[in-house]
Formats: structure tokens, sequence, C-alpha cells
């Protein structure tokens, strides 16, 4: 009985833990859209992605050589996922996050990053063996009606912006589920790392290959930009992803995207006006409210790994070599 008691408290243990990194991830990742958004009104998009990534990477080797891991992102057996982990993690996300977000509104483009949680549910169903309750089918599909009434409507189209952005959580969930799969036992500093030194590498080479140095604004403009770069790269996506790593380690991976990803877009309403003046319609506001309320649906269902690990230390203590 002791054990079971001990076993529970550092579960929950963990679990708040995981619930406290899934708030802070969510409130740097409301920034992460108005600033997107404010950046590539004044830039290259490819150069802002290159750039804002390069700060990210550089500050993360910075990190990891101050804690004696940087020569871990080479080892053996690992530095070829981890490699994986930054293309799709960040390369190919940030690519088509940041040409996304400089065709559509900030507000736009938080609604449709909202589809995270859908491919989430999949993914780790599928891959993961986390099969979804009853209560989390029916969450996601509130979560859906929200997202398809924001952005729905008879005169809505959805622009080029808007498909890139309904991508871009793909290419994270597929990062994800690498790291879980194939790098269970990496500490998070190292995939967070491994995201913006090899995905920033990335990025920078295919940005000088299309001839990058010729989309660098002007000296004054590029100025006033750096500084608003270096905070996009370092604060808003290195540690929002070390963040994200922290947290996915505690909970299970739909439940983690399911609090971080549609709680985001609460926050991202101020920061969208405050950026950029921007003020979401009655629509977006009722399909916001319909994804508030899917979160708590799903944040209130079982969790999948409590319950797994559960059944296993019942299956465990009903062995007689594990009798007192």
């Amino acid at each position: 009985m002791q054990t079971k008691t001990r076993e529970e408290d550092a579960v929950r243990r963990q679990e708040r833990l995981g619930l406290l990194f899934a708030a802070l991830c969510t409130l740097l990742g409301a920034f992460v859209p108005a600033f997107a958004k404010f950046t590539t009104e004044r830039a290259d998009a490819m150069f802002v992605a290159a750039i804002t990534t390069l700060f990210g990477g550089v500050f993360a080797a910075f990190v990891l050589g101050i804690r004696g891991e940087l020569k871990t992102l080479a080892a053996p057996g690992l530095r070829l996922y981890l490699a994986v982990v930054g293309a799709l993690g960040t390369s190919l996300a940030f690519f088509l996050f940041f040409e996304g977000a400089k065709r559509t509104s900030a507000i736009d483009a938080v609604v449709c990053l909202q589809i995270e949680p859908l491919y989430s549910l999949f993914a780790a169903w599928a891959v993961l063996g986390h099969r979804p309750s009853l209560r989390r089918v029916i969450a996601l599909g509130v979560l859906l009606i929200g997202i398809i009434f924001a952005i729905g409507g008879g005169n809505y189209a959805p622009s080029a912006g808007a498909w890139l952005l309904l991508l871009t959580p793909l290419c994270w969930q597929l990062s994800h589920l690498v790291a879980l799969r194939r790098l269970p036992k990496v500490a998070p500093q190292i995939l967070a790392g491994a995201r913006y030194v090899y995905g920033g590498g990335i990025l920078l080479l295919l940005w000088l290959l299309q001839g990058g140095p010729a989309t660098i604004p002007a000296r004054a403009e590029l100025g006033r930009l750096l500084p608003l770069l270096a905070l996009q790269g370092c604060v808003f996506s290195y540690v929002g992803t070390l963040l994200w790593y922290q947290t996915i380690r505690r909970l299970d991976l739909g439940r983690a995207t399911a609090i971080v990803v549609p709680s985001t877009p609460i926050l991202s309403l101020g920061a969208a006006f405050v950026l950029l003046g921007e003020v979401p319609t009655l629509q977006q506001s009722i399909g916001l409210a319909l994804v508030v309320s899917g979160v708590f649906l799903f944040v209130t269902a079982p969790r999948a790994i409590a319950r797994r690990r559960h059944q296993a230390f019942l299956r465990r203590e009903s062995r007689p070599e594990y009798a007192e």
C-alpha cells in the first residue's frame, strides 16, 4: 500500500510540474503569432525565419556549452535523429509558419494553428498507443467546431498563407513523435538545442542558396529589426521549445497539446491588439470560446500515461514475486 501511495504521489508531482511548464509555454506562445506577423511585415519571411532560428541556435549552443553538453548533439546514434527533429520541428515548420504569417493576419494565424490537437490525437494514438477516451474525442469535436466557426463562413476562402499555417503543426507533431519514440531518454535541453542548432543551420543554408543576402533590409531597418529577431529566436522560440519538452516529459502528448495550443489564442488576442491593433470579429470570438470549452473537456479527461502506469503497477502487484 505504501509503495502504491509513493508511486501515485510521484505521478501527481510530475503532473503538477508538467502543468506549470505548460502554463509558461502558453504564456510565451501567446506572443509568437503577433511577433511573426510584426517582423515579416518588415522583412522577407525567409530572412526572418533564418535569422530568428540562427539566434535561437546560437543561444542554445551557448547554454549547452556552459553545461558541457554541446558535444551530445554530435553523439553517434543520436545525431541523425536530432537532425531530423531539427529539420521537421524547426526548419520546415518555421519556413511554413513565417511564410504563412506574412500572408495572413495574426488572428488568422492563431486560429489556423489550433488544428494541432487533431494531428496530436491521431499521432499519439497511432504511434505512441495513447488511445483516446470518448470524452477526448468529444472534446476534439468541440475544438474543431470552434476552429471551423472562427475561420469559416460563407465568404471565407482560405488563403495560401492559411494553408501553410494549417500544415505547420503537422511538422511540430512529427518532430515530437521522433523525439518521444527514438529519443525518449534524451534530456529536454538537448532536444531543444538540437531543434535550433540543426534547424538553424539548415534554414540558414537554404536562405543562402536562395540568394538570401539580397533580402537583407536596409541598415536602419535592420538595426531596428535585429533585437526583435533575437527576442523572437532566443525567448519565444528556444525557451518556449525547452518548456514544451519539459511539458511532454510529464504529460501525454495529446493532453499537453490540447492545453498549450488552444489556450494560447486567448492571450494571443491581447498581443495582436498591442503589437498590431488587430481586433477579433464576433465570429472569431465565438469560435475561440468553443475552443476554450474543448480544452476544458480535454484536460479534465483521464490522463493516458497515468492510466497506463497505474494498470502496469496493478499487474506487478498481482504477481507472487512482488508480494510482501
